[in-house]
């Protein structure tokens, strides 16, 4: 049935959705390594509007444990400065007047630690939206079966949602092991 179909789509497209916001949170998540996306968050104050950072510097990084900000306009370096120091990233810029110079300090086991629970809280959130998708799609069709659909075809479709959660629900898992191995190794 067409409604059916459409319906499988639209849950692969949410739990798709899912894996892409739990790989962007993810992302943001340092793991001992200096990468541009640490600072994906940071927003300057550029002419009176917030503005991501990327738009008004480029992010560089030299070696494994700097990152070098290079701003188009000199005199927006103090507004960098500000924004890095307010945001929660806990990183302490240097600006030696034509850039800004953020030197990453060595993870402690302790931090470790405490960044693998935050990542596995991202990955709860994930499974918990593939869990509501599930239930929503299905209610979807308990609603299609109301109104007439095959029974049959209603409980192919069943079946299927959950071979996707099953499918996507390893998928986080398999990320958060990636990430988890990221973060513990020294």
């Amino acid at each position: 049935m067409e409604e059916i179909q459409m319906y499988l789509d639209e849950c692969r497209d949410m739990m798709n959705k899912a894996i892409i916001h739990l790989s962007a949170e993810l992302a943001k998540i340092r793991a001992g390594k200096a990468s541009p996306t640490m600072l994906d968050s940071v927003r300057v104050e550029y002419y009176g509007a917030m503005t991501p950072l990327s738009q008004v510097a480029s992010v560089n990084t030299p070696d494994a444990r700097t990152l070098m900000i290079k701003p188009w306009e000199k005199g927006i370096i103090p507004e960098i400065e500000r924004a890095i120091i307010n945001s929660d990233l806990g990183l302490n810029p240097q600006n030696d007047g034509e850039q800004i110079i953020i030197n990453i300090p060595q993870l402690t086991e302790e931090r470790r630690m405490g960044l693998v629970k935050q990542a596995r809280n991202e990955g709860e959130n994930g499974k918990i939206s593939i869990r509501n998708t599930r239930k929503e799609i299905n209610d979807m069709l308990k609603q299609l079966l109301k109104d007439g659909a095959p029974e049959d075809d209603i409980k192919r479709a069943e079946e299927k949602v959950q071979s996707l959660t099953d499918e996507f629900t390893k998928k986080i898992d398999a990320t958060l092991a990636h990430k988890e191995g990221e973060i513990m190794t020294v």
